[in-house]
């Protein structure tokens, strides 16, 4: 009877989270709006001037706890079983190279080879949900980078093997060079709201919730996330997600990735006349 209760009272925490996500985005969205505003209606352009400072101030840490309440309420809404999967057909590799062009500039910053390339033929298009994929793949390579002081990133993508029972399934793993995880780390990696103790707990901030919530995301999507690790040595992470039906579509080379990186990323067209208006 208190373990059903414990259960009730775990389904109703979630379903109230998951239903206050309005609720709690729309301020926060406000909040980060009018600092936007406020920002460009400032004269001048002085790197240093004190309001500006403050103004930037407030959209870092509103950026931060936009993405801390987002997390929750992800994870909310799968324990609430309210997170919806769209299945529709897009290019794995195509993602897999704007993620890490989204990544680039931070690789940069810290000196890091940030690649990806592909083990063997590709799916042209898999059919998943590209929104929760491009998730999952933010989240572990957002740690590859911010867990590795030195070396390389490495993104691959692979037709993992069939199986009778799982059918296709794409593999994207994610190596790193960074300090690594000891076999109790990897056991507690995935718990939601854990850091892993240690000295890189004091020097990276985190809530804990990126891998928990990929985890999540890939079982929703027929798949997993698994982790394999050497202290000192660097992790690799690997999520797998069913491709769906595969009948006619054309496999990519490896080599085509190439292309993808090497070509420009498409430019967001622009409205032909300026909007007036508040």
């Amino acid at each position: 009877a208190a373990h059903e209760e414990i259960d009730r009272a775990s389904r109703a925490k979630s379903t109230f989270l998951a239903n206050m996500s309005h609720e709690i985005r729309t301020p926060m969205t406000a909040i980060l709006g009018f600092a936007d505003e406020l920002e460009s209606s400032l004269p001048g352009s002085e790197r240093d001037d004190p309001t500006r400072l403050a103004l930037r101030t407030i959209q870092r840490n509103g950026e931060h706890l936009l993405s801390l309440i987002n997390g929750i309420l992800d994870l909310s809404k799968i324990e609430a079983g309210k997170l919806e999967v769209s299945r529709t057909r897009f290019s794995p590799l195509e993602l897999t190279v704007d993620v890490a062009r989204l990544f680039g500039p931070k690789a940069r910053e810290k000196m890091l080879r940030l690649e990806a390339r592909c083990d063997g033929p590709v799916p042209e298009t898999i059919q998943s949900d590209a929104v929760l994929l491009r998730q999952i793949l933010i989240n572990l390579v957002g740690n590859a980078v911010k867990f590795t002081g030195e070396g390389a990133v490495t993104l691959l993508v692979r037709l993992a093997a069939i199986g009778a029972e799982s059918g296709h399934l794409l593999e994207i793993a994610v190596e790193d060079t960074g300090v690594g995880l000891d076999p109790e780390q990897q056991r507690i990696v995935f718990e939601p709201f854990t850091q892993v103790q240690g000295s890189s707990t004091r020097e990276f901030s985190g809530t804990g919730l990126g891998l928990s919530l990929a985890r999540r995301i890939a079982r929703l999507l027929g798949g997993d996330v698994e982790v394999e690790s050497t202290p000192g040595r660097g992790s690799r992470f690997t999520a797998r997600v069913a491709t769906g039906p595969l009948e006619g579509v054309r496999m990519c080379l490896p080599g085509e990735i190439d292309a993808i990186i090497a070509a420009a990323p498409r430019a967001v067209a622009q409205p032909p006349d300026a909007l007036q208006g508040r």
